[in-house]
């Protein structure tokens, strides 16, 4: 029955209602004089059912359980007797029992469970005051009713309390798992951090994994809800751009199960790294988010920095790959920005494929007798030094960082990773 019909059948038309009031008065007193033994005796089957459930004392050092039962009972009986409204729940104790059945990390459901076996135990006892004053059974089972109806509102109060204590908790929790976080980020340069990881994982009950990776993500939208990224990855939001441990990132199924929680988002997640080496493994991730604001890798999605190693290795020390081509590629100082272009897409080419004209002819899809005059230019322009390896590598690598950046084309071959 809802709340509205439970109102409405103690209402005026009520059967209870109907009921003489001297006969309501009797129900009332021998009811309220019998609340603390029907209290104790519902206390007492709780606990022969429930031995588990500890006793907590009140200032008197009476178990506040019972307080809360007596009480519970003598406010239902008040309103029965008076018939004005709905009961009104007594505030504070059930409140306290959800409460402490979230901070000991229990459900909700052996609590409600109990809630009804004490209002089976008190039916029983009304239902028998009933017999004796002679109140009619139509008004008995409104009776009923309204006892259940009064349950909810107890277990409103619990789910209150309980609520109360989980969202403590899970603020408690994730104060220490900023902590952990902070120290496994943090660039250790003296001692072993070991142990005080230990202690600060054993408190969140997070087992420490051999190796680690750490993301960095870029926010879809300011008011963005957290990924669900489940329990056993470490989750900060409180930063600019959110950070994030993945433990035993090469685990099987890891990726797979990172993707579809980091759908929408965007970002980075560094190497695996040993747990105690997790700033490195954040350095490479921060530096691949620099690199996806500048547009100089893919950004809408969370990024592996290992399937991006050419490009976080060559575009992040821009001022010494910057130096390294003016030396290298001075020989194209005085030939026209087009020309100089496309001398440098042949020679990468080149110096990528080792090949001849044919080959490297196909990889820029141009007449091999073009790329044959432009192997000649080059040849003319860099002379012996072309032909040492130590010069050929440091062309290709200014080449290929140049590439990276999107200042040559034209070339078909694969990105190299």
């Amino acid at each position: 029955m809802t709340a509205a019909r439970t109102a409405a059948a103690l209402s005026t038309r009520s059967a209870w209602h109907e009921v003489p009031r001297f006969q309501v008065r009797r129900f009332a007193a021998i009811a309220m004089a019998e609340a603390p033994a029907l209290a104790e005796e519902i206390l007492c089957e709780i606990q022969r059912e429930y031995p588990h459930l500890p006793v907590v004392l009140d200032d008197s050092g009476e178990p506040m359980a019972l307080v809360g039962i007596r009480r519970a009972i003598e406010v239902f009986v008040q309103h029965l007797e008076h018939s004005e409204g709905r009961p009104t729940v007594p505030p504070g104790v059930f409140q306290d029992f959800g409460r402490g059945e979230g901070l000991n990390g229990r459900s909700l459901d052996s609590l409600q469970a109990i809630y009804r076996m004490g209002v089976r135990l008190a039916w029983r006892r009304f239902a028998d005051i009933g017999q004796r004053v002679e109140i009619p059974p139509p008004a008995m089972y409104e009776l009923v009713d309204a006892g259940y109806e009064y349950l909810d509102g107890l277990v409103d109060q619990s789910v209150r309390g309980y609520a109360e204590a989980a969202a403590r908790q899970a603020g408690e929790r994730l104060r220490l798992q900023r902590r952990l976080m902070e120290l496994l980020l943090a660039e250790h340069h003296r001692g072993d951090p070991s142990e005080a990881l230990t202690e600060r994982a054993a408190r969140i009950g997070w087992p420490l994994p051999a190796k680690v990776a750490v993301g960095v993500l870029l926010r879809p939208a300011r008011e963005a809800m957290a990924p669900a990224v489940g329990q056993g990855v470490l989750l900060d939001m409180e930063y600019e751009q959110p950070r994030m441990v993945v433990p035993e990132p090469d685990a099987a199924g890891r990726s797979e199960l990172m993707h579809r929680a980091l759908a929408g988002w965007s970002g980075a997640i560094g190497p695996p790294v040993p747990l105690t080496e997790a700033a490195k493994s954040l350095r490479w991730a921060e530096a691949a988010v620099r690199l996806m604001e500048r547009d100089l890798l893919p950004s809408g999605e969370v990024l592996y920095c290992t399937e991006h190693t050419e490009a976080l290795v060559l575009l992040q020390p821009e001022e010494l790959i910057d130096d390294l081509a003016l030396r290298c590629l001075a020989p194209l100082t005085h030939c026209g920005p087009t020309h100089a272009r496309r001398l440098a897409e042949t020679l990468l080419a080149w110096l990528e494929t080792r090949g001849g004209a044919p080959e490297v002819a196909t990889r820029l899809g141009v007449h091999p007798q073009t790329v044959r005059y432009r192997l000649r230019q080059i040849r003319e322009l860099w002379g012996d030094e072309i032909d040492d390896p130590d010069r050929r590598f440091e062309l290709e690598l200014v080449l290929r960082a140049q590439r990276l950046r999107g200042e040559l084309g034209g070339m078909g071959g694969r990105r190299a990773r």
